[in-house]
């Protein structure tokens, strides 16, 4: 598992208008071309400059596929993170404040100690 790869795909895609819509419309197409393009990509760095490591697991997978932000909470994807990418994709469907007051209730059987954040 790696926190930084799910917190680096939705930093990145929330960051696009583009990859927000492309997302929205195609979350798996979307997760697989991201992985296989942009998951060992340095940030900030030159285009030549990668790494040859980083991938995600079936269950991360999943979770984005399924835009499930309580998994990724749980998987330790930072909660600002989920919720910013979420609320561009899909708060045009809800009415003021409606999907983040879903979002919040989805995440309310949840308590203290919360999974480890950290990158």
């Amino acid at each position: 598992m790696s926190k930084y790869l799910l917190d680096k795909f939705l930093f990145t895609v929330d960051r696009d208008p583009e990859l927000v819509e492309r997302y929205r419309a195609d979350a798996a197409g979307t997760v697989t071309w991201w992985e296989q393009e942009y998951a060992n990509k340095l940030l900030n760095c030159t285009s030549d400059e990668r790494s040859t490591w980083l991938a995600f697991t079936d269950e991360e997978r999943r979770a984005l596929r399924e835009y499930d932000h309580v998994a990724l909470f749980e998987l330790g994807a930072h909660p600002f993170l989920t919720l910013t990418l979420f609320i561009a994709m899909f708060e045009r469907d809800h009415g003021p404040l409606e999907y983040q007051k879903a979002y919040g209730r989805a995440m309310a059987h949840l308590h203290p100690p919360y999974p480890d954040i950290a990158t």
